[in-house]
């Protein structure tokens, strides 16, 4: 298909939050979370903006592609919200990179950097850019209810970022989406106005969690599958199975049904936590660090999120 990842790119806040610390502010414990999610400590904005971290995600991404901000020809940013409702993340990306093409965000909540991943091979595929950046940054913990110990204790905040440039890496890609305002929620904020009443709604992150798992693993089951059913592979052929980093539960029960070795599941939820969307890109960049991943290996990219929305592809680097 359309396009090859030739750089990547992560950043994150300087402060870890422990299970222990969080022990304090809330009833829970080391144990209790890391039974029920997998999570040992957590990236937590105490001064950073989501810009910050997404310009640096760039900026190493971009280093690593050999490439500077010129050489873009669009800029994607997966958030669900970034510094201001207005100018958009991309463009204060787009501003600190000394780039001069079009860019946008896009919110499909965790799965917006697999939607981030289908726009980009649309304009390149269809000609419109050959060079492009895709960003996934959230900054969860901005969302939570810091006294509900059902979500305080999931999130972290970070960006990852990836450069793609034309050619045929991408095998396969699905993104759906199944409009839902009940399972997960992030309720928003309104100025007064003098015309009329305006929406008083929850701002804290809001999750029905037994109803979202299982939406989860089904929705992960059913499109891995069909993305290795259209790219051709099988599970032997796949180095990396790479989740959007939500639950360890949910990728254990996923992995054994879809056959899938523990060596080749991708798990970091234990340090990063869940990061929505900038958890595939985060991840992605520290296993190439790391030097788990190389040129020609398959892996296979899965995430679901409010909206509710899903998405699944196939790449080889």
């Amino acid at each position: 298909m359309s396009f090859r990842i030739i750089g990547t790119g992560r950043a994150h806040p300087e402060f870890i939050l422990n299970n222990e610390m969080l022990s304090e502010i809330v009833d829970t414990d080391n144990e209790w979370i890391v039974t029920r999610t997998g999570i040992n400590t957590r990236y937590v904005s105490t001064h950073e903006t989501i810009t910050e971290l997404s310009v640096k995600a760039a900026q190493r991404a971009l280093e690593k592609a050999g490439l500077t901000g010129k050489d873009l020809d669009l800029i994607l940013c997966s958030t669900m919200k970034g510094d201001y409702a207005c100018p958009s993340l991309a463009c204060l990306v787009q501003k600190d990179i000394g780039a001069d093409c079009p860019a946008v965000d896009l919110n499909a909540a965790c799965s917006g950097f697999l939607y981030a991943l289908d726009q980009a091979d649309a304009y390149v595929g269809s000609g419109k850019a050959e060079t492009v950046l895709v960003i996934g940054a959230e900054m969860m913990t901005r969302y939570l209810d810091w006294t509900d110990r059902g979500t305080c204790v999931l999130f972290g905040d970070g960006a990852g970022a990836v450069i793609l440039r034309k050619g045929d890496g991408l095998k396969s890609i699905k993104i759906t989406a199944k409009g839902d305002d009940q399972l997960l929620v992030i309720g928003n904020t309104f100025c007064p106005s003098p015309y009329g009443k305006q929406p008083e709604l929850d701002p804290h992150f809001r999750m029905k969690g037994g109803e979202v798992f299982k939406f989860a693993v089904t929705s992960v089951l059913r499109d891995v599958k069909e993305v290795m059913k259209a790219a051709g592979v099988k599970v032997e052929d796949v180095k990396m199975l790479i989740p959007h980093q939500a639950n360890l539960r949910v990728f254990q029960a996923a992995k054994e049904k879809l056959g899938f070795r523990d060596d080749q599941l991708a798990m970091g939820i234990d340090h990063y936590g869940n990061t929505s969307s900038a958890s595939i890109p985060l991840m992605l960049d520290e296993l190439m660090e790391e030097g788990k991943l190389e040129e020609g290996d398959i892996i296979v990219l899965t995430a679901f999120g409010g909206g509710l929305t899903t998405g699944a592809c196939v790449i080889k680097l």
